[in-house]
């Protein structure tokens, strides 16, 4: 009995002196923060709301959620273009924003029941609750600077921008659009590729929106390639890449295999920045490299020589 007690003594005298010596560490943060001249009580501070700052992937630096959309999604710091949509990009570059959206009743099938992590049907159903879109691309028509203009725009957060049959047959609708209309076309990529949901049916979309682009230069109507970050897999090996004028956002990373592939596939270290904006325009895979906020004067320009 009387050894029962001594243990009990040993553990309520280990616990008290846990006790103080909290409050001696507490005693000290609280002495060099009055030694700092912070007088502010941890109890009386604020949580910040989720989503009023955001971190910019590549200086890592954090900006006001409404400053950077009043920049674009451009980063205060070091200009890094971030990710922008397909209605961010209306609203930027149509006159006032005024357009109107083409086919957008048409969705995809899961057609060969593909389950990865979850069935295909149910990621649809749960992107589309989640963004709010139909697909990974949107089609308006409108005016830039009064002159009529075609826009395909991908999204990014529709399963990675992935290319699925509706993303082609998108395009290629909106190519006979702009066949029945003459109005050129500008097409806005942002992917990650072949969508692998749809296995074949997504890489024919390869040759189908490539054939329908060569009906456009048959009808000898502009097509304008704006190539954003990032812009890799099928879609880069298509219509990203034949453009009349291919154009691109800075530092966009434009590829069909992202550099980590292949760097492991040829066992050799890269040349800096490859595969970047300035990378291909350097090598002649692109006419221009353009600023968001120049982009539409830009645009405006460029469908000005195309006029007659």
């Amino acid at each position: 009995m009387a050894q029962g007690t001594d243990c009990t003594l040993v553990i309520m005298n280990f616990f008290s002196y846990l006790t103080n010596l909290e409050l001696i560490i507490h005693s000290m943060t609280w002495l060099k923060r009055i030694g700092k001249g912070i007088l502010t009580r941890t109890s009386d501070k604020k949580e910040t709301k989720d989503g009023i700052w955001i971190q910019c992937k590549k200086c890592k630096k954090a900006s006001r959620k409404k400053e950077l959309k009043a920049n674009l999604n451009i980063c205060l710091h070091c200009e890094s273009h971030g990710h922008f949509s397909s209605n961010e990009y209306f609203d930027f570059l149509f006159d006032d924003g005024h357009h109107e959206e083409l086919f957008n009743n048409i969705l995809a099938k899961d057609m060969l029941n593909f389950s990865d992590l979850k069935p295909y049907k149910v990621r649809l159903e749960q992107t589309r609750e989640a963004t709010k879109l139909e697909d990974a691309m949107k089609v308006g028509v409108g005016k830039i600077s009064g002159k009529n203009l075609v826009i395909a725009c991908m999204d990014f957060k529709f399963i990675g921008g992935s290319m699925g049959s509706v993303v082609g047959e998108k395009i290629s609708k909106a190519i006979d659009h702009c066949i029945k209309y003459k109005m050129p076309l500008l097409i806005i990529s942002k992917s990650g590729g072949a969508r692998m949901m749809e296995a074949a049916f997504s890489l024919m979309q390869m040759a189908k929106t490539a054939a329908k682009l060569s009906l456009l230069a048959k009808a000898k109507i502009p097509y304008i390639s704006l190539m954003t970050d990032p812009t890799t897999g099928g879609v880069s090996a298509s219509y990203a890449m034949l453009g009349d004028i291919n154009i691109a956002e800075p530092d966009a990373l434009i590829a069909f295999a992202g550099p980590r592939v292949v760097k492991e596939t040829i066992k050799r270290d890269l040349p800096e920045g490859f595969q970047k904006s300035e990378f291909l325009m350097e090598h002649g895979f692109l006419d221009l490299i353009v600023k968001r906020p120049d982009l539409k004067e830009t645009l405006s320009t460029l469908l000005s020589y195309f006029e007659n």
